[in-house]
């Protein structure tokens, strides 16, 4: 399995005439490799790949790391990188520009004289973008457990309670139930503050009539979810019910509409030109959704910028909203896997306007 992963780096090989590629992005080296710890790098070339670490990640590394050679070294692994540079006779590695700070390159530059660093853009993390069978698998099973903890504090949800105390029975709930950790910071919205898109969840007393928007995700095995669902404590007032159902359609018609072929900027604009026709369009200033993976947010991009194109394998975010100043908001969210014709729904919470 990992060495069909690493079989997408050949095209960068090519295009960049290079002997090697440095990674020290976690994410992508657990991608590559397995090691799922804290600090490391790993080198790889067309034929062989190596894997460095310190002597605290030796046997961890030893029981993780699949399809490469563990090389333990001393705190500055680049004099590693520059000893097995030597020894192969590279003199071209390329390295992830995207994930690498001013000073980390002036020390690769320094350690690696006589060897010519490239930078490799950010597609780099595209050979990420599409999932395998593997990835869709875990995607899947943190997806179920999230949901499934969101179902069992919803009950907590009613006059008088706080936000942040819907966050932690979340987070409670999540973690008993095999999560390594929260995968963002909760958002936990109730009225007025439900026009705040990013609204993490604050002392604010939840009031009766209010919509709460709940935001949230867990964290297994490296892998994230992502669920955002809309509910009312007590009954709400009409225009919090019309604009809710607003949402609800356009989420079913994006989702309805994902598909290998689309374009991001297309399935987006599903979304958008619904809640544009119903005299909302200004209120819906996010993009329609994003990948989820090794990170909360990954390729592709759904939004009227993307250029991206969806493909089988692809795990996407489907999550329009609309957020009104002084009123409040609604955003409804599924994570799904694009499917050879259509899309699979990760996520499992119910959509309809729960009332509580």
């Amino acid at each position: 399995m990992l060495k069909n992963r690493r079989s997408r780096l050949t095209s960068f090989f090519k295009e960049y005439s290079l002997n090697a590629l440095l990674f020290t992005d976690l994410r992508n080296i657990r991608y590559l490799c397995g090691f799922s710890g804290s600090e490391g790098a790993l080198l790889v070339s067309q034929d062989h790949a190596w894997f460095l670490c310190d002597s605290r990640y030796t046997a961890q590394a030893a029981e993780e790391v699949q399809g490469a050679e563990i090389r333990e070294c001393a705190a500055i692994r680049i004099d590693t990188v520059s000893a097995l540079a030597h020894e192969c006779g590279f003199d071209r590695i390329g390295f992830e520009a995207a994930h690498t700070t001013v000073s980390a390159f002036r020390r690769m530059s320094e350690k690696l004289s006589g060897i010519e660093l490239v930078e490799v853009d950010s597609r780099l993390d595209e050979i990420r973008i599409c999932k395998d069978l593997v990835e869709i698998e875990q995607l899947s099973s943190v997806a179920a457990l999230s949901s499934s903890a969101l179902n069992a504090v919803l009950a907590n949800i009613k006059p008088g309670v706080r936000e942040i105390d819907i966050a932690v029975a979340l987070e409670f709930e999540m973690r008993r139930r095999g999560a390594e950790g929260r995968a963002f910071d909760f958002i936990v919205a109730s009225g007025e503050r439900g026009a705040m898109p990013h609204g993490r969840a604050s002392d604010k007393v939840i009031r009766s009539g209010e919509l709460v928007t709940i935001d949230f995700g867990a964290l297994k095995d490296g892998y994230h979810s992502d669920e955002t669902v809309t509910v009312a404590c007590g009954n709400p007032e009409i225009r919090a019910q019309e604009i809710h159902s607003i949402v609800r359609t356009a989420h079913d018609l994006a989702m309805e509409a994902v598909r290998p072929g689309i374009s991001c900027r297309d399935l987006d604009e599903v979304a958008r030109s619904y809640i544009r026709n119903k005299g909302f369009g200004e209120y819906f200033g996010h993009g329609l959704g994003h990948g989820v993976g090794l990170e909360i947010h990954e390729l592709p991009t759904l939004s009227p910028r993307s250029t991206a194109v969806l493909e089988e394998g692809m795990v996407i975010t489907v999550e329009p909203g609309i957020y009104i100043p002084g009123f409040g908001g609604v955003r409804i969210e599924d994570t799904v896997v694009v499917t050879g014709d259509g899309c699979r729904v990760l996520t499992s919470v119910d959509k309809q306007l729960l009332v509580l």
